[in-house]
Formats: C-alpha cells, sequence, structure tokens
C-alpha cells in the first residue's frame, strides 16, 4: 500500500514515507521537494486506482477515489485526462506535467510534399450545368478527353472504363476552376450562379473550393472521398488515368477540409481517420485561410502532458532521454474546433515535438493519433497528416 496524504485546504496530495517516496521516485510520479513526492491530481488518482493507493486527511480520515476526485472537478478536462494519464501509464511508458516542458526538444517531424507549377493550355468549350446535382457535362468528345488524360480533370466515359461513353462530367469543384482556370463556358448559368448553387447545398463551400484549388494548382489530381468518408481524394503530380487493362493507379492520401471557425464531434472526425488507414490511405487535415501567428500561453497550456516513448531495448524517461510527443486528452463526445486544434499544434511547434492526440471512448479505451504537420511548397493554408498509432 502507498499512503497519500490531503491537504484538503490546499487541494494538494503528496506522499511523505521514505518507502513510498523511493516507490514513486523511481517511477517518475511526481514532483521531490525537500523529501515529500507531490503528486498531480491524475498521479494521485491512478497511484489510488492502479497501485493500491490509500488517501488520508490532516485528520486521519480516509477518503476514497471518487471523494478525491470531487476536489478537482472543476480542473479542465479532469476525466478525460486522467483517463489518457491511465492508458499511458498502463503501456509502461512515461507520462509528466506539461508545465515540465523546457525549451525546443527539434522533434517535430515536418513533411514536405512535392509542388509543381501547374498549367493548363487554353480550351474554349461549352458546357451544361446541371444545379440540381452540381455537375457540369461537355459533350465535346476530343476536348474531354484531352483535358482528362492529360489533367485528369473530369470523368470521360464510365469511371474506370473510359471507353464506355463519350461524355465528360465535371464535379462543382472541377466546374468552377475551369470556369476561373480553363476557358470553360456554360450555355445555361454564369460563374456566380454556379456559385451560388454550390453554397446552397454544401456547407462551407468556399474552405472546400479553396483546398481544391490549393492542391490542383500545386499539380495535384483531387477527386472525390466520399467512398472513404472524407472530402477529397489526392493523387501526387505525374498521376494519370491513362492505364492499361490490368493496373488502375489508386490514391495513397485523403483530405478532410476542417474550417476554423467550425467544430466537429470528435467522434465522427476520428471515424474518417480510421476509414482511411483501414484502406491504407495518409489522412490529411486541411484548415484553409491563411496562416496567422499563434502566440503561445504557456501559462494556461492547451496540452495536457509531456510524454516518453520507447527506444530499443526500453522506454524513455527522464533521467535518461527526452519527451517525444505532447499529449492533447479528449473525449468521443466532445467537439474541436479548427482554431483549438491550431493553437495545439503551435505550443508542439514551440516546443518541437510531435502532438499525440489521445482519444478516450465511453468504454475509457484509449486511441491514439500522431499529428504531423505538411509543408506544401507555395501554400499559405495548413495541412497536417494524422496517423492511427499504438504507442
Amino acid at each position: 500500500m502507498i499512503k497519500l496524504e490531503l491537504d484538503r485546504k490546499k487541494r494538494s496530495l503528496f506522499v511523505k514515507e521514505p518507502s513510498d517516496v523511493s516507490s514513486l521516485q523511481n517511477g517518475f510520479y511526481g514532483q521531490m521537494k525537500r523529501g515529500i513526492i507531490h503528486l498531480t491530481p491524475e498521479e494521485a488518482l491512478y497511484v489510488m486506482d492502479i497501485r493500491n493507493g490509500r488517501c488520508y486527511d490532516e485528520a486521519g480520515n480516509e477518503h476514497r477515489f471518487n471523494e478525491v476526485a470531487s476536489l478537482f472537478l472543476r480542473n479542465r478536462k479532469l476525466l478525460a485526462r486522467y483517463l489518457t494519464y491511465k492508458d499511458y501509464r498502463d503501456k509502461g511508458l512515461i507520462p509528466r506535467p506539461v508545465a515540465e516542458a523546457e525549451g525546443n526538444y527539434g522533434r517535430t517531424v515536418l513533411k514536405r510534399y512535392a509542388s509543381s507549377d501547374f498549367k493548363l493550355d487554353s480550351f474554349s468549350f461549352d458546357g451544361l450545368f446541371f444545379p440540381n446535382d452540381l455537375l457540369t457535362l461537355v459533350d465535346d468528345e476530343t476536348v474531354g478527353k484531352e483535358l482528362y488524360e492529360r489533367y485528369w480533370i473530369g470523368q470521360f466515359g464510365t469511371y474506370k472504363a473510359a471507353h464506355r461513353g463519350r461524355l465528360s462530367k465535371y464535379d462543382i469543384y472541377e466546374t468552377i476552376f475551369l470556369l476561373k482556370h480553363g476557358s470553360l463556358h456554360l450555355k445555361n448559368v454564369k460563374l456566380a450562379d454556379v456559385e451560388k448553387a454550390a453554397h446552397k447545398r454544401i456547407k462551407f463551400f468556399s474552405d472546400m473550393y479553396l483546398v481544391y484549388e490549393d492542391w490542383r494548382r500545386r499539380g495535384y489530381v483531387i477527386k472525390t472521398g466520399f467512398k472513404f468518408g472524407t472530402h477529397f481524394r489526392i493523387y501526387f503530380p505525374g498521376a494519370s488515368p491513362v492505364r492499361s487493362e490490368e493496373e488502375w493507379m489508386h490514391s495513397k492520401h485523403v483530405i478532410h477540409v476542417f474550417p476554423r471557425k467550425n467544430k466537429l464531434i470528435i467522434s465522427e472526425w476520428a471515424r474518417a481517420i480510421r476509414v482511411a488507414h483501414s484502406v491504407k490511405k495518409t489522412f490529411i487535415l486541411a484548415i484553409p485561410g491563411k496562416k496567422s501567428p499563434i502566440k503561445v500561453n504557456l501559462k494556461k497550456p492547451r496540452l495536457d502532458f509531456l510524454l516518453y516513448h520507447r527506444k530499443s531495448g526500453g522506454i524513455e524517461t527522464p533521467k535518461d532521454g527526452s519527451p517525444k510527443y505532447l499529449m492533447y486528452s479528449l473525449t468521443e463526445d466532445e467537439y474541436i474546433g479548427g482554431e483549438g486544434l491550431a493553437e495545439a499544434l503551435a505550443e508542439c511547434k514551440h516546443f518541437g515535438l510531435e502532438m499525440l492526440m489521445a482519444i478516450s471512448d465511453r468504454e475509457s479505451s484509449v486511441t491514439y493519433y500522431v499529428i504531423k504537420e505538411i509543408e506544401l511548397p507555395g501554400s499559405e493554408y495548413e495541412y497536417y497528416e494524422i496517423e492511427w498509432v499504438q504507442p
């Protein structure tokens, strides 16, 4: 048994018994001050829950887990923080208070993506816009086939069977892109009418189109991600739909657009990531809009724990290693916004660490995602790779 002591007035938890102090110090719990180990609420609750800790106040009264937890209910995300702390500890790894982070650890992984100048030859062609379907049809076989084979814009013929049919179909993003950059002329409407129809039907359409145009102008092929539960799937510069009968080029990345002012429930957001992972695709989160400097508030950090991870032959510890991640603790029923995520990522960048997002579900099982920043040359927007991991 480990004896914890509670100062109710100060709402502080600590351990004084020499044998208990030694045990907790060896396990990298708490902060040592004059021979006494002072514990955070998460650490104290873990000791009570897992390590047979018993907690007593100054009068000798014992306090059970919920009685101790009730003293800290005003703490931000107390239960989410405890459950993610517990899960990481149970894996034999070391989480520490985020307040211990100092300097820049130089471990941030910045993924640099290729970029090329997209040049579309001048085409002058007519199309018919179907406002109820947000699709444009072009019946000029020569132009439609050339746009499809050279630039992979639109769908000529039938999907994966271009030889079946002579029509070309363009989705709403391709339609507007061609109206702006490709000399497309619509017989029945103007650009303003197309944009009006898009805004009426698609939430945050401006943000969606900005992301589409950003990647297209840098040489990427960007198509619908409907089958994978995301907004777009992308192919890197040089990708082509022209293939042999036995081979089809598959995308390896999908993009989900996350407007800065929008908030999305974690369970839906995580579901899209897991679907992408299940079909072996890299999930990219797009936060459109020009990047703006974010001031990191170290007095009120958004992130929760400083995490040490594994190394060859063992684990990293505060004694002989350096941290790898900062943990962002959430529950599946929380909502997260684009601005909040950008602020959390700015904290990681400040310390030179990757973000490990830990999501506790309603059964208290925890799922982890590593988030890495993408550098897309020439872009002013923010993009992040998100990968499901098991620490």
